[in-house]
């Protein structure tokens, strides 16, 4: 599998929102993405995108799963969202049974997933996010080739 990187900043929750949407048309049953960033660096908001982009519908409140592990979205590709912060190491993840959401029918979406690197597929789409300021973020995503051309060119183009 051939890998890319790409680097870009969003300026405002809504452009985080927005990339977030263009990954989400981008993702394909069975996918992963694995969010890395500090409290308040944008994941949850890029995954409140994604949602939407897989159908998940607006009556549905995208929070961030710290005290229940994982949320489960039904849509166009079920997503379920999961977040690693409480959990000690990846040993814990996979006692819960997380390896089914590897070869599940959605899209999972981790956020702290530095937490569990060590036992994500190789093919996961990684996005690093950096909090500049108030309303910027430095993003860095790497992936399938193929899926970050497309992700840049959308992004791009908008």
């Amino acid at each position: 599998m051939n890998k890319k990187e790409a680097e870009l900043r969003t300026h405002s929750e809504e452009e985080t929102r927005r990339l977030g949407e263009i990954i989400g048309k981008n993702l394909v049953s069975g996918d992963l993405v694995a969010l890395i960033g500090d409290l308040g660096s944008g994941k949850t908001c890029l995954t409140k995108g994604l949602a939407k982009s897989l159908g998940v519908s607006g009556q549905y409140e995208i929070t961030s799963p710290t005290f229940t592990i994982v949320n489960e979205y039904p849509g166009r590709l079920t997503l379920w969202h999961v977040d690693a912060y409480r959990l000690d190491n990846s040993r814990e993840m996979m006692d819960a049974g997380f390896e089914d959401f590897f070869n599940g029918g959605g899209v999972t979406v981790i956020e702290w997933a530095e937490k569990i690197q060590d036992i994500l597929p190789t093919d996961t789409l990684f996005v690093m996010f950096e909090y500049i300021d108030e309303t910027t973020r430095f993003i860095k995503l790497t992936g399938r080739d193929a899926v970050i051309c497309n992700i840049l060119s959308e992004y791009q183009h908008q």
